[in-house]
C-alpha cells in the first residue's frame, strides 16, 4: 500500500475533458488519437461487475486514458514521491496516465463501468506489480 510522501501534484497524470455532443437524442462523447489523447490506441479494455480493488501495478511503457463510462471509481496514483487521488464519475472526462505511474483503484460504485484505452498491447513482462521494485526503478531513472 502506498504511503503519502508529498502533497505536490503528480506530474504524470491529469484529467482531460472529452468532446461531448449533446442533442435531444442524448450525449455522444468522442475520444480520438492525436486530437484528444497523445497516443495511438492499441488496446481497449473494460472493467465491469467489479467487487474488489484493482490495480496495484505500474506499466513501464504504456500510456493510458481511464474513463468512467458509468458509475464512479476512486483512483490513487503515485510516481514514487508524489501521490494523488482522483474520482472519476462522468464519461465526459478521462484520466490520462503516463508510463511508470503506480495505480490503485480501491473503490468502485456498484454500477461502475470503466473503459481504459492503452498505447500498447498487453505484455506482462512490462508490468511492475511490486511497490519496492517500482520504487527501485524510479530511483534508477532519477539517477540517469
Amino acid at each position: 500500500m502506498m504511503t503519502q510522501v508529498s502533497k505536490q501534484k503528480l506530474l504524470s497524470a491529469r484529467l482531460i475533458p472529452l468532446t461531448t455532443n449533446l442533442d435531444e437524442r442524448g450525449a455522444l462523447t468522442v475520444i480520438e488519437t492525436d486530437l484528444d489523447i497523445p497516443f495511438t490506441i492499441n488496446r481497449c479494455y473494460v472493467l465491469h461487475h467489479l467487487n474488489g480493488p484493482r490495480g496495484g501495478h505500474a506499466h513501464q511503457k504504456t500510456h493510458q486514458l481511464v474513463v468512467a463510462a458509468s458509475g464512479s471509481c476512486q483512483i490513487s496514483l503515485s510516481d514514487g514521491i508524489r501521490n494523488e487521488m482522483f474520482v472519476l464519475d462522468t464519461p465526459t472526462q478521462g484520466l490520462l496516465l503516463s508510463p511508470m505511474t503506480w495505480i490503485e483503484m480501491p473503490i468502485f460504485s456498484l454500477d461502475a463501468v470503466i473503459v481504459v484505452l492503452a498505447s500498447t498491447h498487453y505484455d506482462s513482462t512490462q508490468v511492475i506489480r511490486d511497490w519496492d521494485i517500482f520504487l527501485h526503478h524510479q530511483q534508477q531513472e532519477s539517477i540517469s
